[in-house]
């Protein structure tokens, strides 16, 4: 599985997560559609949970005028997922590849200010991590 697919399966399961809290790998088997499993599928969706608040803590930080509880969950997903990638993939997985991702799959799933909502916060993300 392309890291892209993996990255749309793991919002997928997030999503289900965040909003009936299904656990984790009844989640990722849902998504998976019959589909043979993926190690970066299941490292996304078990790292965002296992650092859920550390992760939301971060994004919390760089909200301006908004609230957590009050994002979309397709954005809030991608933004822990894309968090969680920024500081605890970072030797694996290059930030502007992060961030480029993260827009684009925003384009798809969110709505039409989705795309730029993401960039921005990311982008005072990644400057609080580097």
């Amino acid at each position: 599985m392309k890291r892209r697919t993996a990255r749309e399966k793991a919002l997928q399961a997030l999503f289900q997560i965040d909003i009936s809290s299904t656990e984790p790998s009844a989640a990722i088997e849902h998504v998976l559609e019959g589909e043979r499993s993926d190690d970066y599928l299941s490292k996304l969706v078990n790292g965002v949970i296992e650092h859920l608040d550390e992760i939301d803590q971060l994004i919390k930080a760089h909200l301006e005028k908004w609230s957590l509880e009050r994002l979309a969950t397709v954005d809030r997903n991608l933004l822990r997922i894309a968090v969680f990638e920024l500081k605890y993939e970072h030797d694996e997985v290059p930030e502007k590849v992060v961030l480029d991702e993260a827009i684009e799959i925003a384009k798809l799933y969110g709505d039409d200010q989705s795309s730029k909502f993401i960039n921005g916060v990311l982008s005072k993300v990644k400057q609080h991590l580097f």
